[in-house]
């Protein structure tokens, strides 16, 4: 009997154990979080090195949660601040339960977490989820249901190559890209508004004529256009069938979507800026989007990616992850692999993997991101590459904490 097959039997039998027994039974060892290192990448998402990165936007800082047995779980983004807040709250807890890990980090502080501590917390969640994989010896997507598709379809931003949009946009359908993804651009500092609809409007037209065939294109208005202007747009590029129209506004108010809906036909994509589960659960519930651009580490991790995905496939809803740092696109292989539903990935720069302190990464062939069966989400970090910002041994007090007479975690 092969590893696989010896696991599923395991996990057919032991449905009826309580958790801890269905630990052991799983061969998960008992062990505890010792220590959280924290590291900074010497590039961006992109890839671009000696880039001065933001706080905490688009992080692509690098997280390893140690513990006592010597597993080592991998994650990726944060800023110092929100990071060693969360970290402290992990010291000395089981890596293996994850969604009262997520509740702890999210809630032991009182105030719901911002995006930017979530953004933390969700590297930190991936990490777990990672050092999880690692001890059955499976890579993630097993954890979570298995394989719902061979591959994952992807779109570029940024295709590496030269020439009109037309001829960018065939270049990138025939590297095997689902799609080719532009952008309003406007140019600035200064945006014209008419001059600017009337120019993308034209690329638009170009990017159409040279993907070949419907859906293989998209655009980003990257909130730049104000609210008039965004439905002229849209309904000006209509009938060219774009794959999706992304971020038409503002992100602030996602209720604006439920007027923006009504007055244009394009197939929306929003989100790639939002937080946890209860941002996004109007706008997919009242159906004012079609593809959700949840992404990791932006929503909370792995965890939260999940709940969210959920609520997705309830509502007919595709996803369309943005793409914010290679082991988080990592991550998303596994959560996508796993889901059932539509599902176009980002690539940035056609996927080519310019981040020399990883040994291995996603895996990207023909413009597709394949599963691998590499144990956790499958990345392998040289820390020797990195400049180590964070070193987090001692458990944080945080204020009272109460959970129920079952354990669960409730409000203080």
């Amino acid at each position: 009997m092969n590893r696989r097959a010896f696991l599923n039997s395991i996990l057919g039998a032991v449905g009826a154990m309580s958790l801890a027994e269905r630990a052991d039974a799983l061969g998960l060892p008992k062990t505890k979080i010792t220590r959280i290192r924290y590291y900074k990448t010497p590039t961006d998402a992109a890839g671009r090195p000696n880039v001065k990165q933001p706080t905490f936007n688009q992080s692509t800082n690098v997280v390893l949660v140690e513990t006592d047995s010597g597993l080592i779980g991998v994650g990726e983004g944060g800023a110092g601040d929100t990071m060693e807040q969360c970290a402290g709250l992990l010291i000395g807890e089981d890596p293996f339960r994850t969604d009262r890990l997520w509740q702890t980090m999210y809630r032991a502080y009182f105030y719901p977490a911002g995006r930017e501590k979530v953004h933390a917390l969700g590297a930190l969640d991936v990490a777990l989820w990672d050092l999880k994989g690692k001890a059955l010896g499976v890579p993630v997507y097993q954890l979570l249901g298995g394989q719902a598709r061979d591959y994952v379809e992807c779109y570029s931003t940024g295709f590496p190559a030269k020439g009109t949009p037309k001829e960018v946009a065939k270049a990138c359908v025939d590297a095997g890209f689902r799609a080719y993804r532009i952008s309003t651009d406007a140019r600035g500092p200064v945006m014209d508004r008419f001059e600017t609809v009337r120019r993308v409007a034209e690329t638009c037209q170009q990017v159409r004529e040279g993907v070949g065939r419907d859906g293989a294109w998209c655009i980003d208005f990257h909130t730049e256009l104000d609210m008039p202007d965004a439905i002229t747009l849209a309904n000006q590029i209509e009938p060219l069938r774009p794959y999706f129209v992304e971020d038409l506004v503002r992100s602030e108010n996602p209720g604006i979507y439920r007027q923006l809906r009504q007055q244009v036909k394009v197939p929306i994509a929003v989100g790639e800026q939002f937080g946890p589960k209860w941002e996004w659960n109007p706008l997919i519930e009242e159906h004012l989007i079609d593809y959700a651009r949840v992404t990791i580490p932006n929503v909370g991790g792995i965890t939260e990616f999940q709940k969210i995905a959920a609520i997705c496939e309830t509502h007919y809803t595709g996803l369309v992850p943005h793409f914010t740092g290679p082991i988080s696109e990592a991550a998303m292989v596994h959560c996508s692999t796993a889901f059932s539903g539509p599902v176009l990935m980002e690539l940035v720069m056609g996927g080519t993997r310019p981040w020399p302190y990883l040994k291995y990464g996603y895996d990207m062939k023909d413009g597709k991101l394949w599963p691998n069966e590499r144990p956790g989400i499958g990345v392998e970090v040289d820390t020797a590459q990195l400049q180590q910002i964070g070193d987090y041994r001692e458990r944080y007090q945080a204020i009272p904490t109460l959970r129920r007479p079952d354990g669960s975690f409730t409000n203080w």
